[in-house]
């Protein structure tokens, strides 16, 4: 599965079981949206031990797509099968800033940063 813009690209690797997503989400509202959350729930739902969500190379997120990841946090929490792991780095200012958010929402996810 993948998403490719000019903008930002989002994949999932069924391999590794780890969406990807790189470049920066600028969009606006939620119905814009809807692809990437396609994208994650269809991932979510093959119920993978461990589902991998790499933040690394995205250099910015708006406020409609940190709503858009803290509901995938909070449906992977529900699933209750499905362990979350997210990568970010401590170079992109936005991540260390927000990403910690989500294991308020997941006490369980496993938040690695490089």
């Amino acid at each position: 599965m993948e998403i490719n813009d000019d903008d930002y690209q989002v994949s999932y690797d069924t391999k590794t079981q780890t969406v990807t997503c790189t470049g920066s989400f600028r969009l606006g509202g939620t119905e814009e949206y809807a692809a990437i959350v396609k994208l994650l729930n269809d991932a979510k739902d093959q119920e993978p031990l461990t589902l991998t969500l790499d933040l690394r190379s995205l250099t910015f997120l708006n406020s409609s797509g940190i709503n858009v990841l803290s509901r995938f946090v909070i449906a992977v929490r529900e699933t209750k099968s499905v362990e979350l792991r997210v990568l970010g780095s401590q170079a992109i200012p936005w991540q260390t800033n927000s990403l910690i958010n989500f294991q308020r929402l997941m006490p369980s996810l496993q938040l690695e940063f490089e």
